[in-house]
């Protein structure tokens, strides 16, 4: 581990505990940690991914999922907002942007944004391709039109790509490419023709806005339409690979909460006692921490192998398979650990005066999220089959 890794990793525990005190109020309340958000800014922890060119760390995303792995431990929300703010649209934008929405996104990032990647719709979730959301070319702008839902962040951030299928002035299809759009939600300043239709309200991570998004005649300057440098007919799968630093994340917020939940657990199995000694004593329970303790430790080795991989052909992305093993194997684990830990705490982790029952809830969406642990088997056996699998977003 070099110095700046370091210094990143003890930077993230410091703040930490100023995160852990507040997490449950965001939680109880609904809201979106702004504060936090701020206080990342100001360390230079939003966007330090970003090349030093534009203002950024240039961290890589190893040393990101060590910074997302100590914020998780303490509010799961916040580690989402990192998580965003380095390893999703970002780095699509970073990887495959011109020089002009670089220098556009890049400080918008840094400042505190969390950009919204717009792909999932009503009827196309796992299965993006089938999405309906349309951009037609009209001279130098493109028209979109269509539905997205379940946005991350939709309402907060300022940042969108949207992903959409690229249609030529007279109908023909080109492929799927990503539109970036910004607005103001602080101001309710949005662009003629988008509308946040409305919020979900969900189990966990409920200071995270999940919003239905609708266009309709959005005007697109073309310049701000994203293409790889493969076109639009690949630019899609292109776009995509970003979704595999995006799934370490993911991968490692479960993990971080899950190693946070273990600390909650051996804390309290050496402080209570029951029949006169304390139930760390117990084997049963001994059994069960080391169960825990292995699981993480799994987690966080196949997540730091695949953040630090890279895919086929020099890609600025991780491996598909390795990210996708890695975040089935983490948030598959995170829920069994946390659902552990809460039982060592008996009725007390049922209750909100212990952390164990909001982190449960927060966790629990990370086997959804990002790419289902189905859809993920799905990809690691094509992988071990050598045969295609459908384009899939998770």
């Amino acid at each position: 581990m070099n110095s700046s890794t370091e210094v990143f990793r003890d930077q993230a525990r410091e703040l930490a505990k100023v995160f852990a005190p507040s997490a449950a109020r965001w939680d109880q309340k609904r809201e979106y940690c702004w504060d936090n958000v701020r206080d990342l800014a100001d360390a230079g922890l939003m966007g330090m991914s970003i090349p030093t060119a534009y203002g950024g760390q240039g961290a890589s995303f190893y040393d990101v999922a060590l910074v997302v792995e100590e914020i998780a431990k303490a509010c799961t929300l916040t580690a989402r907002i990192v998580v965003e703010a380095n390893m999703g649209g970002i780095s699509a934008i970073m990887a495959y942007g011109t020089e002009e929405q670089k220098a556009f996104c890049a400080p918008i990032v840094l400042a505190g944004d969390k950009p919204a990647i717009c792909i999932t719709e009503p009827d196309a979730g796992s299965a993006a391709t089938e999405m309906k959301t349309t951009a037609r070319r009209v001279g130098d702008t493109f028209i979109l039109n269509g539905t997205k839902h379940w946005i991350t962040g939709g309402g907060v951030s300022k940042l969108h790509l949207i992903f959409a299928r690229v249609l030529e002035e007279d109908g023909t299809e080109l492929g799927i490419g990503g539109f970036l759009v910004a607005c103001d939600p602080s101001k309710n300043d949005y662009p003629e023709g988008f509308e946040v239709v409305r919020h979900e309200r969900t189990m966990g991570l409920c200071g995270m806005p999940e919003a239905e998004l609708r266009f309709t005649d959005l005007e697109v300057d073309a310049s701000f339409a994203v293409v790889p440098p493969s076109g639009y007919k690949r630019g899609f799968a292109d776009l995509m690979n970003a979704y595999n630093s995006q799934r370490v994340g993911a991968g490692t917020i479960a993990m971080g909460v899950a190693a946070g939940a273990l600390d909650h657990a051996k804390r309290y199995v050496l402080e209570r006692h029951q029949f006169g000694r304390p139930i760390a004593e117990f084997q049963g329970l001994q059994w069960m921490l080391a169960d825990m303790d292995t699981g993480v430790h799994a987690s966080r080795l196949m997540l730091h192998e695949a953040a630090k991989s890279r895919g086929p052909g020099g890609s600025a992305f991780p491996d598909i398979t390795m990210a996708a093993r890695a975040k089935m194997f983490a948030s598959e684990t995170a829920i069994k650990v946390v659902s552990d830990a809460l039982q060592m705490f008996g009725a007390r982790g049922y209750g909100d005066q212990e952390p164990l029952e909001r982190m449960y809830r927060d966790v629990r969406m990370f086997t959804i999220g990002g790419g289902t642990a189905q859809i993920l088997r799905t990809q690691v056996a094509g992988q071990i089959l050598g045969i295609r699998t459908p384009q899939t977003r998770g």
